[in-house]
């Protein structure tokens, strides 16, 4: 399976660029998944809801069904946290998979970076960030994209994954 990422410190506009990036990559006509790291302690579920009630108790997997959509949580339950490897595992097949975060593992990432968030530049001491997204001129050994220049964001990515060539 073909992986990117999209890495860089809070507030540097990564999340809006990887929405970005789903929709142009997806209307191309490419299948994308996406991987989000949280540094945190996350809920996808309610307090109260049945599926909560379920996990409460005990339940190592809980899946939540619908006609729209479908959703399995898995407890850790002291276990070690996943690597990114296993969790890529767990996902379907697709042409893509768009990862944020994970800033150290090895995958080819593309950089997002505002100056006014105020945060080093990473890509320097990192040979897997093969381009940065930013909102400001800079002079760096690699290439440097419009934060908000997609398509073009998009095109460095599948010919980097070689989608196209």
């Amino acid at each position: 399976m073909n992986v990117f990422g999209v890495t860089g410190w809070k507030n540097a506009g990564k999340t809006g660029l990887m929405e970005r990036l789903v929709g142009e990559i997806s209307c191309r006509g490419y299948l994308v998944s996406t991987l989000k790291h949280a540094h945190h302690s996350f809920d996808v579920d309610h307090i109260g809801k049945d599926s909560h009630r379920h996990r409460l108790a005990g339940a190592s997997q809980v899946l939540l069904a619908s006609t729209e959509r479908w959703a399995l949580m898995e407890e850790n339950r002291g276990a070690p946290e996943l690597t990114l490897d296993q969790l890529l595992l767990k996902l379907d097949p697709v042409d893509l998979v768009l990862i944020e975060g994970w800033k150290r593992d090895l995958h080819p990432k593309i950089e997002a970076w505002r100056a006014e968030a105020g945060n080093p530049l990473i890509a320097p001491q990192d040979p897997t960030i093969l381009a940065v997204a930013t909102d400001v001129p800079m002079q760096i050994d690699r290439p440097v994209f419009d934060l908000n220049d997609t398509e073009t964001i998009a095109d460095f990515i599948l010919r980097q994954t070689r989608l196209i060539v």
